[in-house]
């Protein structure tokens, strides 16, 4: 694979380059099928960025595209992959059942600035039949969702590197809210030297916190009532661990300028109050632990609920390889993952925390 400043040369295939974006205007997304007509689309200048996708495109994915098109700027191109991997399903029932929108996808894709949507067959991707070389995701594969779908990462990464030898992109987008499948995804390029950037981006929500899926289609009214119990579960703990961070700040500063009896004074406190906060200076936050019980407590609600909310995982992780962060930790970043399923559907989110935060 090649960057865009080493791409190979392409003689006898005449260019067929998007012309320039003209800001304000909302041109439809070219559709490409081949490999030779991607090909042949390639930009004359600027940079190529990449959005990855398995179609059924909604504001999530608009997002993800909008910032490609920020980054390549007037005279870059930005190409959307739809392509539903059946390496990704363990079961053909599911791999049937996934939602197919490509005329939808095309005006989606255009109307948020792609330049080109690359639709290929699973012919085209895989032209030797079932790829029998594949990439393996490694330990990190197998914890989380690679638990609970053995064999799912190992197939997003080997369409993953096909895509990306395919488009061959300058940089590429994928969003946060598939956070594992964006730390593998970010591992295998720097493991394997991929030309390419990778940028991750903010999970787009609804308006009542639900992150942004094309399975949220499959929740019928009551079902998603009871999913919204994922986002509110990430929420009660970053306002948790918000809330432990500010009494340790404001402990440390107390007891940097004033004596225990002084700070009763200036802050209005209560005795008992003081002492909670001596506690907060022994014992910096409550950390971990306290995190993952917030966010259990909504939970365990949920699955009370009718319908209830099966949990798969709820996981306090390292971003970097997805290892359980121990409860002694009170420093450093970690990812807070929810897996869990509402009828026929399983759903996942995340948010990023840091702790040690100055509040």
């Amino acid at each position: 694979m090649t960057n865009r400043t080493g791409r190979p040369g392409t003689s006898g295939t005449p260019h067929t380059a998007a012309p320039p974006r003209t800001p304000g205007t909302a041109p439809a997304a070219t559709l490409l099928r081949t490999a030779a007509e991607l090909a042949a689309f390639a930009p004359l200048k600027g940079q190529r960025a990449v959005v990855m996708t398995m179609g059924a495109l909604h504001e999530g994915h608009a997002t993800l595209i909008r910032t490609a098109r920020a980054a390549a700027g007037t005279h870059g191109q930005v190409v959307v992959t739809v392509f539903v991997n059946p390496l990704q399903f363990g079961e053909a029932a599911d791999l049937e059942r996934y939602p197919r929108t490509l005329d939808a996808d095309l005006a989606v894709a255009g109307a948020a600035g792609a330049d080109a949507v690359f639709a290929p067959s699973v012919d085209e991707v895989y032209p030797g039949g079932e790829p029998q070389v594949r990439i393996s995701a490694g330990p990190m594969g197998e914890r989380l969702e690679g638990a609970s779908r053995p064999g799912h990462f190992d197939g997003m990464l080997t369409v993953v590197a096909g895509l990306l030898h395919l488009t061959r992109p300058d940089i590429a987008f994928y969003g946060q809210k598939d956070a594992q499948q964006l730390a593998l995804i970010r591992r295998m390029v720097r493991d394997l030297n991929f030309p390419v950037e990778i940028v991750g981006v903010e999970t787009v929500r609804e308006p009542d916190g639900l992150a942004l899926s094309s399975r949220n289609r499959f929740l019928d009214a009551e079902e998603r009532h009871t999913a919204l119990a994922l986002s509110r579960a990430l929420f009660a703990a970053r306002d948790r661990l918000a809330a432990q961070q500010a009494l340790h700040a404001r402990a440390q500063t107390t007891a940097a300028t004033t004596g225990r009896a002084a700070a009763l004074t200036a802050l209005g406190e209560t005795r008992a109050a003081a002492d909670t906060q001596a506690v907060a200076l022994a014992r910096p936050v409550d950390g971990p632990a306290a995190v993952r019980a917030a966010a259990q407590l909504i939970l365990d609600d949920a699955a009370a609920e009718q319908p209830p909310l099966a949990l798969d995982y709820l996981a306090l992780v390292d971003p970097v390889d997805f290892t359980e962060i121990p409860d002694d930790r009170t420093t450093g970043d970690a990812i807070l993952a929810i897996a869990a399923k509402v009828g026929k559907t399983r759903l996942i989110d995340n948010i990023p925390l840091t702790f040690g935060a100055t509040t």
